[in-house]
């Protein structure tokens, strides 16, 4: 049976296997393999992690987890921009648990939880071209506001972040 929870630090490996296994998957056609790479480095080690399943802030409201039984299928976080407006950081699933609800059932958990701190509007960055995950975005009321560079881009990389935001008083 699927279960959403707030993460604890036994789901630490879980989080980073599953963030790890849906960059590669989701990206590996989209971006240079040494940019992917950087990006895991970065975001989903296991320090990293552990560190952001134990403290939470405003800011950053932990990761949520999707269980079955006790093994992670699924991780999303975000955190508040500004007094009413949140930010989806994060949301990857077990790429061979696609299409299941699980990444809508992650997505209404944090949804909740920024709601229950003030925010009206949600925003995601996608990079351009992800078709895992724009269909996703703008089947929940995402809508494309503009592009930017995509995070940690380096003078020879190219990458374009789509900026979606949906209204989230109603949900």
């Amino acid at each position: 049976m699927l279960t959403v929870q707030l993460a604890a630090s036994s789901h630490v490996k879980g989080i980073k296997r599953v963030c790890i296994d849906a960059n590669r998957t989701t990206y590996k056609d989209l971006c240079k393999e040494g940019y992917i790479e950087k990006v895991i480095r970065e975001f989903y080690n296991e320090e990293r992690i552990h560190k952001e399943v134990s403290t939470t802030t405003k800011d950053w409201g932990g990761y949520f987890v999707a269980l079955d039984s006790d093994r992670v299928v699924g991780a999303a976080g975000g955190g508040m921009i500004s007094d009413n407006e949140a930010e989806l950081y994060v949301l990857y699933l077990d790429p061979d648990r696609r299409n299941e609800g699980i990444g809508s059932k992650l997505l209404e958990a944090v949804t909740k939880q920024q709601k229950s701190l003030g925010a009206i509007e949600q925003w995601v960055s996608v990079l351009k071209g992800n078709q895992k995950g724009i269909p996703f975005y703008e089947a929940r009321g995402f809508h494309l506001q503009y592009e930017k560079p995509s995070f940690g881009n380096s003078e020879e990389d190219n990458y374009c972040s789509l900026r979606y935001k949906r209204n989230i008083e109603g949900i």
